[in-house]
Formats: structure tokens, C-alpha cells, sequence
């Protein structure tokens, strides 16, 4: 069995490993990123220069009073210089912006395809809080390392060397020597500390992410709370975990304010260098005033990036820690995979053949054990049996949301393994036991049997269903919300809009999964005999409890611990007198044969 990413992420990971995973999203915009790049290129170049003519300035107006003339060509490359770093920082950012934002939809499109990809297998492991906010927290990751990289620390590492080459070139190798070995003595202290505060972040994510699966799983399950009177369990479990999450919170805040001092102590040292030296050439004449401002502007220049980029890498390492969960996902193998020549289904009437299946959810633990039965084109099976008796796995393998671990499910003759996943399951529809509806309205949750739909479509589905005269007694008819999950519709009225759902998708096999069992007598029966008229002409598989409901299917199929007990139709399985009978039997005489399993009811 695969194994899933469920837990915290590892202390240390190959962040080179998740930059190559967005590069290829990135060069997908080269041309702008080619052209933001000349951009930062010029804007640090006018940047870099601007100093140099700060210093004409100065020197041209430290003459004596005689000699002064004011120095235009200074002025003018002064502010062309300053102009010039503004213009092209803009329209770099401007450039930048599309490659960003465009690089995060993609993204976050292709992880949520591959999770839909996914096997059923995965999502009945996930916790949905924990997912959506490692979606979220590694999209906006994305942002910020591509900003905070393009706007902040190439263009702080290609100003620091052309500083270091103006200085090299215009003085001696000192002021070089003491520029860059500030600069490397601060970067390699904010690596040293931040790579050992990384721990703390990854714990915050892991605890954040566990926290908000349990808020979320919590609310979405709000009723079953109450019924319990949880509320104050749930509390619990949510502020654990939110306690342990303050504790890492709390060292990840202290361990910063002891590299934001660190950092601080390193450029004081290297600015105070730097002074000290230009200050001295002053004296012995090397120097004028001039170069002095040279310096120290430089210094200024690189003050606040040099100190922001301390900040930024700190927050670059969380946005790749951020950024590692997310694209852990694209990692999760697909269990159920097309085959590379799979074929399209196309066909109005499908045979379906269950041969041999074996089956188990755990390798350990087999639900299904040499499952054999057919069911012809256009007719009807039933399968029924005790909960756990594996009856709704079968649909679950007909629609490929597992594979078989032995034997083969056919349709039309040939396994569903040569098909594409889309066009078998564009042949089924199915109405299930447990109904779920998205949060939006009445209209929507049917059309989505057949997206783009036309109104009168929908409400032919609906009138089918016997669920038309409902909808247009409600004040929004159609638009009305159902709520989380359907919440605010009852189990009847979503089991008549998933029986629309399915009708409006008009498949040629169509699956039953205890489509009736959460109306009333009334409206049970009128609609098994809408059910009975759609299924005539449809390969119909019926998963059942009440036998009253599966009386005239053309077979039934008796399953007990995962294998076929007895097979045959309504009558011919009385006469039997076996399982099935006793089971009629139960029911007959107002008993639920679903409070215990089927071999503890009927004699061996």
C-alpha cells in the first residue's frame, strides 16, 4: 500500500529540490523575467552611480568662494541617476508582477488537478483543514519568494558587488576588504542561526496545520457535536495543540531577537570601519571631503537592504518551509493510473461482470473473497446483505476508485483497467446511501450530474425525482442555498436532488446505493417506481437493505463476509429458504436485520 504525507515535516529537507520544482513554473514567463532582470540590472547600475556624482558635487563645492561655478553636469547626472533608479525599479516591478501571480495559478491549479487525481484512498486519510491551509500558506510562499528574491536580494547582492568594485577601483583594497568582509561575516552568521531556528517553523506549520484539521473537522461535523454535548472536548483538543503551537511560536520569537541583536552588533562594527578609515584619509590628505560622502553615502545605500536582507532570508527559508509541504503533495503517487493505451468507453448498453474479486481496503484485512455474478444489458442485480458485508465496495471498484487485488471488474466484456477513468465513469451514475451536496444552490447540485445544463433540463430531473413541487415552494426556488454539505435541506430532500443529479446525467449503468433509505414510506414509493422506470433500460446495480424494494430486480445476490451466500431471484430465493428468507422473514415481521451480521441470524 502506498504510504501518504499525513505527518510533520522532516527537520531538514533539500530546498534546492523545491526551487526546482518552481523554476519550470517561473521560465514559463521568460520573456518577462529576462526583461525584469535588464531592468534591476539598470536600476542598480543608476543606483551605484548616483553617489559618484553626489560626490562631484560635494568636492566642486568645497572651492573657495572665487572659484566657485555651479556644477550642472553634476546636478543633471545626479538627478538622471536618481530618476533612472526609480524608472526602471518600477517597471521591473511592473514586468514582475505577471510572472508572480502567474506562476502561483499555475501552481495551485496543478496541485489541486493532482489531488483530484488522487485515489480515494488518500482523501478518506487526509484532514481537509490541514490540506487547504498547506495549500494556502504554500501558495502564498510562493509569492513571497519570488518578490522578496527579485526585489530584494539579487538586487542587494549585485549592488553590494558593484559597491565593492567602485571602492576596489577609486581607493585602496582596504575599504574593498572591509566592505565585503562585513557583508560576509553578516550573511554567515544569519545562515548559522537561521538554519537552527528553521525547527521551530516547521513545528509551527506541523501544529498549525493539525490544529485547524480538527477546528475544521469539527465544524463540519457540528451537529454530531452537539448530539454528544463534545463542545467542550473539541475545545480541548483544539487549544492542545494551539498550546504547543504558542510554545514554538514563543522560541521562534526569541531566537529572532538574538539574531536581529547579532546582526545589528555586525553592521555597526563594519560602518564604524569604514568611517574610522575614510575619515583618516581625510586627514593625511588622501581624501578629500568628497570621497568621504562617497563612503558614507554607500554605506547608507547598503545600510537598509543589508539589514532588510537579513529579514528577507529569514522569511525566504519559512516561505520555502511553507512552500515544502505543498509541493509534498505532487509527490503522492497515483494509486488508480490510466494505462498508456487506454481506451474509450462509448456505449447505451453496458454489460457488467464481477469475476473472481478479491479485495481488501488493508492487505491484512479482505473484505471481498472470489466475488462472481453478472449482470446483462439493460437488467437489473440486487446485492444485499449485514453491514460490512462489502455490498458497497462493489461500487466503489466499478467506478475504479480502487483496483481489484484479484479477479477483474468488466464492463461491456473488457476489464475497467483498459479504459480511461473519465469515459467509464461518464457511463455511471450512481445515488448514494450518503448524500452530499456542495455548498450552493438547488440548481447547481443537480446540473452537477450534467454541468451546463439548461433550466428546463434541470427541472425535468427534478419533476422525475418528485422533488420540483419542494423547490418552487421555497422563496428562492431553484437559487435556494442547501448549505455545508446540504445541511440545510433534510436527508429526503438531498436524496431526491441526488436522484435528480443522476437522472440529469442519464447514464447507461446505473448504481443504487440504498437510494430510498432516508424517505418516507410515501415518497419511497413513488419514487422506486420512477427508479424502476428509469432503470428498465439501464444495467442497474441495486445495493440494498430493505428487501421490499428489490422484490422484482431480475437477480439477487446474497453476500455474507464478503462472498456470494446465494443468488437468484425474489421468489426462487424464498423457496431456497436460506439466508435471503430469513432475512425477508426479519423484515417482514418488523425486525432490522442491519442490528447484527447476517450469520449470527440465519442458522449455518
Amino acid at each position: 500500500m502506498p504510504r501518504f504525507h499525513t505527518g510533520p515535516a522532516p527537520a531538514r529537507r533539500d530546498d534546492w529540490h523545491t526551487l526546482r520544482a518552481l523554476w519550470p513554473y517561473v521560465w514559463a514567463f521568460r520573456a518577462r523575467v529576462s526583461l525584469a532582470f535588464a531592468c534591476l540590472v539598470l536600476a542598480k547600475v543608476a543606483n551605484v552611480v548616483t553617489p559618484l556624482y553626489l560626490k562631484d558635487l560635494v568636492d566642486a563645492l568645497g572651492v573657495p568662494g572665487t572659484l566657485l561655478a555651479l556644477p550642472v553636469a553634476a546636478l543633471l547626472g545626479y538627478g538622471l541617476a536618481r530618476l533612472s533608479t526609480s524608472l526602471f525599479g518600477e517597471l521591473r516591478d511592473a514586468l514582475f508582477a505577471r510572472v508572480t501571480q502567474g506562476a502561483i495559478r499555475q501552481v495551485a491549479s496543478r496541485v489541486f488537478e493532482h489531488l483530484l487525481s488522487l485515489s480515494l484512498r488518500f482523501h478518506m486519510q487526509r484532514r481537509t483543514g490541514g490540506l487547504s491551509r498547506d495549500i494556502e500558506r504554500g501558495t502564498k510562499g510562493i509569492g513571497f519568494l519570488l518578490n522578496f528574491t527579485v526585489f530584494n536580494i539579487l538586487p542587494t547582492l549585485l549592488e553590494i558587488a558593484m559597491v565593492a568594485g567602485v571602492l576596489l577601483w577609486r581607493y585602496d583594497w582596504v575599504f574593498a576588504a572591509l566592505t565585503i568582509g562585513t557583508i560576509g561575516a553578516y550573511v554567515a552568521f544569519t545562515l548559522l542561526v537561521t538554519e537552527r531556528r528553521m525547527v521551530y517553523r516547521r513545528s509551527m506549520n506541523a501544529l498549525d496545520s493539525q490544529a485547524n484539521g480538527k477546528a475544521v473537522d469539527a465544524l463540519i461535523n457540528y451537529e454530531t457535536v452537539k448530539y454528544f454535548g463534545n463542545e467542550a472536548y473539541e475545545h480541548r483538543r483544539y487549544d492542545h495543540d494551539m498550546a504547543h503551537w504558542v510554545d514554538s511560536a514563543v522560541r521562534n520569537q526569541v531566537s529572532l531577537n538574538l539574531l536581529n541583536m547579532g546582526q545589528g552588533m555586525i553592521i555597526t562594527l563594519g560602518i564604524t570601519a569604514l568611517l574610522w578609515r575614510s575619515a583618516a584619509g581625510v586627514v593625511e590628505g588622501a581624501m578629500t571631503v568628497g570621497d568621504v560622502v562617497l563612503v558614507s553615502a554607500y554605506l547608507t545605500q547598503l545600510y537598509a537592504p543589508l539589514n532588510f536582507l537579513g529579514f528577507v532570508y529569514r522569511e525566504i527559508r519559512h516561505a520555502l518551509a511553507d512552500m515544502e509541504r505543498m509541493f509534498d503533495l505532487l509527490g503522492n503517487r497515483q494509486e488508480v493510473a490510466d494505462r498508456a493505451d487506454a481506451r474509450l468507453l462509448a456505449t447505451r448498453r453496458a454489460t457488467v461482470r464481477f469475476r473472481d474479486v478479491d479485495f481488501g481496503y488493508e492487505s491484512d484485512r479482505r473484505i471481498l473473497h472470489k466475488v462472481s455474478f453478472d449482470i446483462p444489458a439493460g437488467a437489473t442485480v440486487a446485492v444485499v446483505g449485514a453491514s460490512g458485508a462489502g455490498k458497497s465496495t462493489l461500487s466503489r471498484l466499478l467506478f475504479r476508485f480502487y483496483d481489484v487485488d484479484g479477479g477483474a471488474v468488466l464492463v461491456d466484456g473488457r476489464d475497467v483497467r483498459d479504459y480511461t477513468q473519465a469515459s467509464l465513469r461518464a457511463h455511471i451514475g450512481i445515488v448514494p446511501q450518503d448524500t452530499v451536496l456542495f455548498n450552493d444552490s438547488i440548481a447547481y447540485n443537480i446540473a452537477y450530474g450534467r454541468p451546463g445544463a439548461d433550466q428546463a433540463a434541470i427541472e425535468r430531473a427534478a419533476r422525475a425525482a418528485h422533488i420540483h413541487a419542494f423547490i418552487m415552494s421555497l422563496p428562492q426556488g431553484y437559487e435556494t442555498p442547501v448549505g455545508e454539505r446540504g445541511l440545510k435541506l433534510s436527508g429526503g430532500e438531498k436524496q431526491r436532488v441526488a436522484i435528480a443529479r443522476t437522472l440529469l446525467k442519464d447514464p447507461p449503468i446505473l448504481v443504487l446505493d440504498e437510494a430510498t433509505s432516508a424517505l418516507d414510506t410515501r415518497t419511497e414509493r413513488a419514487i422506486q417506481d420512477e427508479l424502476a422506470q428509469i432503470a428498465r433500460d439501464r444495467t442497474t446495480l441495486i445495493i440494498a437493505h430493505r428487501l421490499s424494494t428489490i422484490v422484482d430486480a431480475d437477480r439477487i445476490i446474497v453476500l455474507d463476509a464478503g462472498r456470494v451466500a446465494e443468488e437468484g431471484d425474489h421468489a426462487g430465493l424464498l423457496a431456497l429458504g436460506g439466508r435471503y428468507a430469513r432475512m425477508w422473514q426479519l423484515q417482514q415481521s418488523g425486525l432490522d436485520e442491519g442490528q447484527g451480521n447476517l450469520t449470527d441470524t440465519v442458522p449455518k
